[in-house]
């Protein structure tokens, strides 16, 4: 950015915007930028929230801002979210669950190389025929519906494990909770009718709002959702579809009352369906649902009637939205970013919105920002590959969650015609090798992303991991098999008594909500 101060105008607010903000000025703080940071949000503009879940990458970036926990948690109506649980995705009848906690980070041994030991916990849990998600901390506390805190004597929160939960929480609470929070950002209340362009450069150089007035910039960033004000109706983008590989195309989000009495879940649940899947997130008020579906099988009143026949109940379908997976073209025109879903949008299986939005800000900041107002079309050319692929990774992990064993026509139409070629390499390779990270080429900066971690749950849960090449390459290295055997018993022990000691989910969010305990960041 231009040492003299630059003027950086956020067009549209909710978690995205407001996230971005605070993100930007903190960099620019603790790198002596001088940035101006406005935010234009309009009170008029509603939003359709039924519920968000977010990846680890969320708490950290919370954790860098110095949020307070507790008052998050309270604020937001947030509830903890350790993994997905999938149900009936391989068959009817069958779930699987896909904790977000890594073991093997703390099973490092200074006796083997780290080639040797990669996924070596993994590897020995499919080798013996043990769940993957049963040697995690994450899966334990998920069956017990448990927190991942245990609480000390003068009410201080303190963590079962060192990895990172997640959260589920109604999007609109959490943008208005980090507006409240957000300092030395000005909030423009008003709606972008169009832009004002440089005739030679095509750069925007202010906007023109509803009511006539303009609001000048050197540097916009589009968070105005599915209507890509700036980026798309102003810049030119275009939109890349993945409808090929992912074809649902329609969502019915609703509410459901939690039953009383009964404790919430600290996961998120994927529940397969006739033609697609539903989502159950649950925050402390309400539990956040929705159908994603592909109208090629069936319509909205076949869809709305399987949800009603499955749950038992009637619900009150607060819309039914057709969308497009897929991302745009370039994320970055001229002096214009997209994030949030400016950028791009997948059915949300995995928690990729919030995820990729965190981790495309970091990029930016880490690598852009400092000269963004000056960049070359090079410097474009490399963030839009970097956002490319991460996008393009993400629909890859999202596509692979449909090879199953289902037979209705929608899953069998998935699994014979929509998987992508990278999908199929990777299930060929993994049928006689295990997951390795280095079967993942490293994301720029060491910036999170998906990788075998994450992986591991799904092969495993849908019956995609050999056995047999599990126990020969454990095989192959006695002295590993051993340790590997050893500290996955170590770990399940500890794991088992830590959750003991975890308070439980419902009751963690009580004292949260009566400001009964605390919690500090170490």
């Amino acid at each position: 950015m231009k040492t003299g101060g630059t003027r950086l105008v956020i067009v549209g607010g909710g978690t995205a915007g407001w996230i971005a903000a605070l993100m930007l000025q903190r960099h620019a703080a603790k790198n002596e930028l001088q940035l101006e940071i406005s935010v234009v949000e309009s009170s008029r503009i509603p939003t359709i929230g039924v519920g968000e879940g977010t990846t680890a990458v969320f708490r950290q970036a919370l954790h860098d801002l110095g949020v307070d926990e507790t008052e998050f948690v309270r604020e937001t109506g947030a509830t903890i979210k350790f993994g997905i649980r999938h149900r009936d995705w391989k068959r009817k009848g069958h779930s699987y669950d896909g904790p977000i906690d890594d073991p093997n980070l703390l099973a490092l041994c200074r006796d083997f190389m780290p080639g040797e030991q990669q996924s070596m916990l993994h590897i020995q849990a499919v080798s013996s025929g043990t769940r993957v998600s049963d040697i995690h901390l994450f899966g334990e506390l998920m069956q017990r519906q448990k927190s991942p805190f245990g609480l000390e004597d003068d009410h201080e929160l303190i963590p079962a494990g060192p990895f990172q939960h997640a959260f589920h929480f109604d999007q609109a609470r959490v943008g208005a909770y980090l507006r409240r929070i957000t300092q030395g950002v000005e909030r423009v209340d008003a709606e972008v009718a169009e832009l004002k362009r440089n005739g030679e450069t095509g750069d925007i150089e202010a906007l023109v709002m509803t009511d006539g007035s303009e609001l000048a910039g050197d540097f916009f960033i589009d968070c105005t959702g599915f209507r890509r004000k700036l980026i798309g109706e102003g810049m030119g983008a275009k939109w890349i579809s993945y409808r090929e590989h992912l074809p649902v195309n329609r969502a019915m989000p609703f509410w459901l009352d939690h039953e009383e009495g009964c404790d919430v879940s600290p996961f998120t649940l994927a529940w397969a369906q006739q033609a697609g899947w539903m989502w159950s997130i649950p925050t402390q008020d309400r539990i956040g649902c929705g159908y994603v579906y592909s109208d090629e099988f069936i319509g909205p009143e076949e869809a709305q009637a399987e949800i009603e026949r499955v749950l038992g109940r009637p619900i009150e379908p607060r819309a039914d939205l057709r969308f497009d997976s897929g991302r745009l073209d370039r994320a970055w025109i001229g002096n214009c970013l997209a994030l949030g879903l400016s950028s791009s949008f997948l059915e949300p299986l995995e928690a990729t919105s919030i995820h990729g939005t965190v981790v495309q800000i970091q990029l930016f900041t880490k690598f852009f920002l400092g000269g963004a107002c000056a960049a070359t079309e090079g410097m474009r050319d490399k963030y839009n590959a970097v956002v490319a692929r991460q996008l393009n990774d993400f629909r890859i992990f999202i596509n692979l969650h449909y090879v199953g064993q289902r037979e209705e026509p929608f899953w069998r139409h998935v699994r014979e015609d929509c998987l992508h070629e990278t999908t199929r390499d990777m299930l060929d390779h993994w049928a006689s090798h295990m997951p390795r990270r280095s079967d993942f080429t490293p994301f720029p900066g060491d910036l999170a992303h998906i990788n075998e971690q994450l992986y591991y749950p799904v092969l495993d849960g849908l019956g995609h991991l050999s056995r047999e090449a599990a126990r020969c390459e454990m095989a192959a290295n006695p002295k590993l098999r051993a340790y590997a055997r050893k500290t996955i018993d170590a770990h399940v022990r500890d794991y088992k008594k830590a959750a003991t000691k975890c308070i439980g989910h419902k009751t963690y969010l009580d004292l949260v909500a009566d400001g009964a305990v605390t919690f500090q960041w170490h």
